[in-house]
């Protein structure tokens, strides 16, 4: 939240493409130069929804199959960059439906999505709030059983691959409790088609101790050649 005090912070990472979970709309932050070529937001509460930037050629348009009532992922076109894709962003909500919260979400995108899903160029990135180590907890839709659909697909996590982790076994946290250093957790992730796989250059995580005051999730970074 509160993404005009930290927005020109993660600008300093030079992204092309930037997914904010739990941002305010983009009307609070016209006194903050980002210098994005455009935004899209999606939510219902304007103090609290879910953002995407763009910098430089890229270009944000997102698609007329979004579905609102999938809290929340959004199906966006990527174009006028170096390689036009189409980009998933995330932030899994805690909704009505107790079989499908969180990480439901995401499974129940990657069936109404299907289609733009089995394209070549896709990434899907943000909030998951989620992990292995909850799977116990959602029975119809767990954490692992939507990595393996994903793999099914030729779509996978770029930390995991680069840092040859065991999902549910993280070394590095994207998320502290509360902000404190003792209760970290890994939610956050970009799972990429095999195209960006195939070009993935390098994975980045932000450390405790420079995010802590600014957030309770550190970034993931992810760098693919041209």
């Amino acid at each position: 939240m509160a993404f005009r005090n930290k927005g020109q912070l993660i600008q300093m990472k030079q992204p092309d493409i930037l997914v904010v979970p739990e941002c305010e709309h983009p009307d609070n932050l016209l006194n903050i130069n980002l210098n994005a070529t455009s935004v899209l937001w999606c939510g219902t509460n304007r103090n609290k929804g879910l953002a995407v930037f763009s910098f430089g050629n890229y270009r944000l348009n997102l698609m007329d199959v979004h579905n609102k009532e999938i809290k929340i992922v959004c199906p966006i076109s990527v174009t006028g960059g170096d390689v036009d894709f189409t980009l998933m962003a995330v932030w899994a909500q805690r909704t009505k439906d107790r079989d499908y919260r969180h990480i439901g979400q995401v499974w129940k995108a990657l069936y109404h999505y299907i289609e733009i899903l089995s394209q070549e160029k896709v990434i899907i990135a943000g909030d998951f709030n989620s992990n292995v180590i909850w799977d116990k907890k959602h029975r119809l839709a767990s954490h692992s059983m939507t990595v393996k659909k994903l793999s099914d697909m030729q779509i996978d996590s770029v930390y995991h691959s680069h840092f040859s982790q065991v999902q549910g076994k993280e070394i590095h946290p994207t998320f502290y409790l509360y902000r404190h250093e003792k209760k970290p957790y890994h939610i956050d992730y970009c799972f990429a088609s095999s195209y960006f796989m195939k070009r993935l250059m390098d994975v980045e995580i932000g450390a405790y101790e420079n995010w802590k005051t600014h957030s309770d999730h550190t970034p993931l970074i992810a760098n693919f050649a041209s």
